[in-house]
């Protein structure tokens, strides 16, 4: 018989410890009912009927226990947002001064090239 009370009694203080922890941890704005230290004396003056009674009334709404885990970035080529901004004007422009940089660059090696290749040519 001492065994089942010494178990309670470690569920109770485990049940209390847990609520506490939920309590102090939730924002002020969201708890329900009553104000935060109301529901911290609770707990501690009525252990068992005080976590339970947080549980059921005083924890935030939608709440479960397991927080949501963050979004996970998407790679750029499955992002819309960032392929739509690839579209933009800003992009055109840049996609046509590099075609530009490429033709003059391609304009000067070829006559780097013609210079080479004529050596009467100063």
């Amino acid at each position: 018989m001492v065994r089942l009370y010494l178990l309670i009694f470690v569920v109770q203080i485990a049940l209390a410890v847990i609520a506490l922890i939920s309590c102090l941890s939730a924002e002020e704005d969201e708890i329900r009912a009553l104000p935060r230290l109301v529901w911290v004396l609770i707990i501690l003056f009525f252990p068992l009927v005080g976590s339970i009674a947080w549980f059921l009334a005083g924890r935030p709404v939608g709440t479960g226990g397991v927080p949501a885990a963050p979004p996970r970035p998407t790679a750029p080529d499955d992002d819309p947002d960032f392929l739509r901004k690839l579209n933009t004007d800003q992009s055109r422009r840049d996609r046509e001064l590099f075609e530009q940089w490429e033709e003059d660059l391609q304009r000067r090696e070829d006559e780097l090239r013609r210079k080479d290749s004529d050596p009467d040519t100063p």
